[in-house]
């Protein structure tokens, strides 16, 4: 799911990345914690990078199987190492992800 996240609450609240935990900017994407075509109906906001990087790294099966946590994705080597290095970049801060390394099989 993609598009402008409407950000709702309280007028001083800020809505943040369910991975990265910076604000969200303008464009926001919905992860399905485990994928849509496996039954998953639970969504978090994600920034596109991060919702990239976690598609990139791993299959729908290992999603559902082992990383079908906020926790457990951050939990990853190559995930923690994305979070340190986008942690100081803005909200909408976007590169194109690099073409898919190997898949990580559980």
């Amino acid at each position: 799911m993609v598009g402008d996240f409407k950000h709702g609450g309280d007028a001083g609240a800020q809505v943040a990345c369910a991975l990265c935990e910076r604000p969200l900017g303008q464009k926001v994407e919905m992860h399905h914690l485990i994928p849509k075509s496996m039954g998953g109906r639970a969504v978090v906001p994600l920034h596109p990078i991060c919702h990239r990087m976690i598609h990139k790294t791993f299959r729908e099966r290992e999603l559902a199987r082992s990383f079908a946590s906020i926790n457990a994705l951050r939990s990853h080597p190559d995930i923690g190492q994305f979070l340190r290095w986008v942690a100081n970049k803005p909200a909408d801060f976007y590169r194109r992800t690099a073409e898919r390394r190997r898949k990580h099989s559980r």
